[in-house]
């Protein structure tokens, strides 16, 4: 099974420097990574460095609590799109879903989906946060919402992704949309058994041991 085409190369830290970036860049197109994954500051920084490659860009919005503003997140994930992203992986707002505010938080995503248009929009849900009921209602809510992507965690929480999140989540959406695993995912077999329950993407800062390991 070839992984590459499904990690996205992440380095979502505060200390992040510019040459750090750089070097995610380079392993990604010495791996051939399907797409790298940082925050919002460095999409020109990337875009620069993986001109005229496939290599996509994903990058976060809202990121890692969910909780700015709405006009603040759709502007941020316009401002990647402008500054060279393909896509926007962005926190849904954790605490109005548990308050039983559907509709804002579906309306948030859309506004943000309207906002890049033909882009990918992952919605990253924060799992350890949720019950399986909120969770399961998450999904419903990204699918209206025109999402092309559900997404276990931010890899900042409490927990990461598990196998029983992503079959809860398969269970669900079926496959009017896909799903990215994220948080926590270091080695080849765990990310076989994601990608055999039906995993599109996988984010990971350990990309290259995944791949690499024999």
């Amino acid at each position: 099974m070839i992984f590459a085409k499904y990690i996205d190369h992440t380095l979502l830290k505060a200390n992040a420097t510019v040459n750090d970036i750089k070097k995610l860049c380079t392993e990604a197109k010495d791996h051939a990574f399907y797409a790298v994954c940082i925050n919002s500051y460095y999409v020109g920084l990337a875009a620069s460095e993986l001109r005229n490659t496939d290599i996509k860009i994903a990058a976060v919005a809202g990121f890692p609590l969910g909780t700015m503003s709405y006009k603040t997140k759709v502007y941020e994930a316009q401002q990647c799109i402008d500054d060279g992203a393909d896509e926007i992986d962005m926190v849904l707002n954790i605490g109005l879903l548990k308050s039983g505010y559907y509709k804002i938080v579906e309306d948030e995503i859309k506004s943000i989906k309207n906002a890049i248009g033909e882009n990918i929009l992952k919605v990253i849900f924060e799992n350890c946060y949720l019950t399986d009921e909120e969770k399961k209602i998450a999904c419903r809510l990204s699918i209206n919402a025109g999402a092309d992507f559900i997404k276990t965690s931010t890899g900042f929480g409490t927990g990461g992704a598990t196998l029983q999140d992503v079959k809860l989540m398969k269970n669900e959406v079926k496959n009017n949309i896909q799903i990215k695993a994220s948080g926590g995912i270091k080695d080849t077999e765990t990310t076989k058994q994601y990608i055999d329950l039906g995993v599109s993407r996988i984010g990971t800062s350990s990309g290259i041991a995944i791949v690499t390991s024999k």
